[in-house]
């Protein structure tokens, strides 16, 4: 029997005996042209890439956003399409493929799948969209996989005729492996623009004693300015909030100035708050 959690190839399963037709009808349904799954089961983004790399017959490479997830990056929505470098251009619905070239380095295995490196990754996510929502992906897959902007770098010498070379080396110059959060990308970029220092990232607070008591979202510890972002989890998890809030409280006690973020705040307020905080601390911090 074929194991429902996965999808599988549904006429290799007949091939084989392992299914019959009406256990293959009634007991999975179809993700992608021959491809099954579990009717009980909801597909996960592992599972869409799995069944797009079967529907594949194993000749695709995987690549972009699929690629990322495959390497660890979080913040990937389970309904992404699911990108293949491929030569079939009728790609079903839920799968893009496209054409594309691709060096015997910019590939490598995962879990037996053909996946281009984190660097042709990052080569690929840095073009697309706009400079700010690549620089997020492009965080993501930093946080997960530390690549290195050399080697990203390295795979755009070999390709100078792609499109979006321009956007990929501004977005690499803002790349900063600490975000924790798409929003905290966001935020970071906010401050950047608005003409301010370019933050740190994950600043370590330390208490009297030399340990580290936290660890702010992003900030100018030479000024002890931290900036913070506030997400929904005072609603999700009430514990976590009031753990927050102790230890906003410790940090402060120390001479912090934190500055609280929430989704609601418009990013001109929040580069005016920063400004302010920063020249009123500059005189009193060495």
């Amino acid at each position: 029997m074929c194991n429902a959690n996965r999808p599988f190839v549904g006429s290799e399963a007949l091939a084989s005996g392992r299914l019959n037709r009406h256990q293959l009808r009634t007991r999975f349904r179809p993700l992608l042209p021959d491809v099954y799954i579990s009717r009980e089961s909801k597909p996960a983004l592992q599972d869409r890439i799995a069944a797009a790399w079967l529907w594949s017959r194993g000749e695709a490479t995987i690549a972009g956003l699929a690629a990322a997830a495959l390497h660890g990056s979080k913040w990937i929505a389970d309904d992404i399409p699911v990108e293949l470098i491929h030569t079939n251009p009728r790609s079903p619905r839920g799968v893009v493929t496209r054409r594309a070239l691709l060096h015997s380095d910019e590939v490598q295995l995962v879990d037996g799948r053909r996946v281009t490196t984190p660097a042709r990754t990052a080569f690929d996510l840095g073009r697309l969209g706009t400079v700010t929502s690549a620089v997020a992906r492009l965080d993501a897959l930093g946080r997960a996989t530390k690549f290195s902007v050399d080697d990203v770098l390295a795979v755009a010498a070999c390709h100078r005729g792609a499109r979006g070379l321009r956007q990929l080396e501004s977005s690499l110059e803002l790349v900063d492996r600490g975000a924790e959060s798409p929003q905290e990308s966001f935020l970071r970029l906010v401050l950047i623009r608005g003409g301010l220092p370019r933050p740190k990232t994950q600043v370590p607070v330390y208490a009297d004693d030399g340990a580290v008591l936290a660890y702010l979202d992003m900030g100018w510890p030479e000024v002890l300015v931290g900036v913070e972002y506030d997400g929904d989890h005072h609603r999700s998890d009430r514990r976590q909030y009031v753990r927050d809030i102790r230890r906003r409280e410790l940090v402060e006690e120390l001479g912090w100035q934190l500055i609280r973020v929430v989704a609601e705040d418009h990013p001109t307020d929040i580069v005016r708050r920063a400004r302010r905080a920063i020249a009123a601390r500059q005189p009193t911090v060495r």
